[in-house]
């Protein structure tokens, strides 16, 4: 018997120890980096370095857009000027437009792949600070007490900019109050700063990190349209000279002229537009969210300094520091529950195990052994009985050993036939709920 119970006692400290131990390197499994755990919409490359929006495959439609065009360009405006005018020239113009094309998708990729100013979430609601500093819950009234639902913080909070009341509003979703200017995007699912719009050429959102990039990447866009434009025309105008034909002829000798001056004075509408509003709202410091929103026509802008202190601002200041750690590590909360309720539910069954049989072997003596052992399975008897009669059965439960040798070899395996049973006995009368609770109390 001491021999048989060391036994037990010993695979019981076994297991524990191989449970701790898978715990553990289920923990050490458990850190992930912050990108891993995201809960916005973004798209992370080359692990967390590079932040994208979710439309990001939109940008392969925006390079196509601009490249294209400067390849014809270069292959038959560039080449023809370069015959007919001047070699050098010829070099030269198709130099300029290639450095351009470069600068304006190096641009769109520093507009896409950066943080636009994303505001962390926070893990909980925030908490009120009273009149004395201590930060309590917010309630209403008196204080809630257990089990009652504290009351969500107001939607806005007002802050005083440069004399002015503005108000923040409160996101439920990132459980944060919204710094100024900022504002939640529902494409992107973050907060971001100084939040101007969410752009689909770029597939990002454009806010405080990156509106400066963002900027130049329109306004180069602008230029180079402006410059394939020009020198389309300078083409057609030297055919006109050199085959003594109208315009409308040398558009038959250079088609591609006459497509990509089409292409670029819509190109130059658009982006020249926008680089023309931008560069209203860099003058006065509003962002286009602002300036659809609030409309500070006719108010006053708490954060407008002027001119020149807004150009200097928004274009020429230190760009901030992201607030995100997306290369951090952070423990999965998600495994580190399920890794704990699976070492709980182990521990305790092998604990019950090895306590049962601790207690067959030396809870009665060897002389009433049988005695015992017939009082139990008299009961498991009886339970499998009152299971018949709560499922309205009538069949009879399966023949059980009651050998003693077989009972301590397989004595545990008397739980399965009863779950068996009452799985048996749910099916086949359709008390599925039933089985199911009784499974479960199993």
């Amino acid at each position: 018997m001491q021999g048989k119970l060391y036994s037990t006692s010993t695979q019981f400290r076994h297991h524990v120890s191989e449970s701790n131990r898978r715990m553990v390197m289920e923990h050490g499994n458990s850190l992930k980096r912050n990108y891993q755990l995201w809960r916005g919409n973004n798209v992370f490359w080359l692990g967390g370095r590079l932040i994208f929006g979710p439309d990001y495959r939109s940008i392969l439609l925006t390079i196509s857009l601009i490249t294209v065009p400067v390849i014809l360009f270069a292959v038959f405006i560039c080449k023809r000027l370069s015959a007919e005018v001047d070699l050098y020239l010829g070099h030269l113009i198709l130099s300029i437009s290639v450095i351009l094309c470069i600068y304006v998708i190096t641009l769109l990729i520093l507009t896409s792949s950066r943080d636009p100013g994303i505001v962390p979430r926070n893990q909980h609601p925030p908490e009120q600070e009273d009149d004395g500093g201590v930060l309590s819950p917010w309630t209403t009234g008196s204080q809630p007490g257990i089990g009652a639902v504290i009351p969500a913080p107001p939607p806005t909070k007002d802050i005083m900019i440069n004399g002015i009341i503005v108000k923040v509003k409160y996101c439920n979703t990132c459980m944060l109050y919204r710094p100024p200017r900022c504002s939640h995007c529902s494409i992107c699912n973050n907060c971001v700063e100084r939040f101007d719009h969410h752009c689909p050429w770029v597939g990002q959102c454009i806010g405080k990190r990156n509106y400066r990039f963002f900027f130049m990447f329109v306004s180069s866009t602008t230029l180079l349209c402006l410059y394939v434009f020009a020198f389309c025309w300078v083409n057609l105008v030297k055919l006109t000279r050199t085959h003594h034909c109208t315009i409308w002829r040398a558009f038959l000798h250079s088609p591609i002229s006459a497509l990509l001056i089409v292409y670029t004075f819509i190109g130059a509408w658009f982006v020249g537009g926008l680089t023309t509003f931008h560069l209203y709202l860099v003058c006065t410091n509003q962002t286009t969210y602002e300036n659809f929103r609030y409309r500070y026509d006719g108010k006053s802008n708490p954060y407008n300094k002027g001119c020149m202190k807004n150009l200097i601002e928004v274009l020429f200041s230190k760009t901030p520091k992201s607030k995100l750690n997306l290369r951090g590590k952070i423990q999965d909360e998600s495994v580190i529950f399920a890794s704990s309720l699976s070492l709980d539910t182990s521990t305790v069954d092998s604990a019950e195990v090895a306590k049962t049989s601790f207690d067959l072997e030396i809870a009665a003596p060897a002389d009433k052994r049988p005695g015992v052992m017939s009082e139990e399975f008299d009961d498991i008897h009886a339970q499998i009985e009152n299971l018949g009669k709560l499922e309205r059965c009538g069949t009879q439960p399966r023949h059980l050993d009651t050998s003693w040798e077989v009972r301590a070899k397989n004595g545990w395996e008397m739980k399965d036939d009863i779950e068996a049973l009452a799985l048996e006995f749910g099916m086949e009368y359709g008390y599925s709920d039933r089985g199911r609770t009784s499974r479960e109390f199993l």
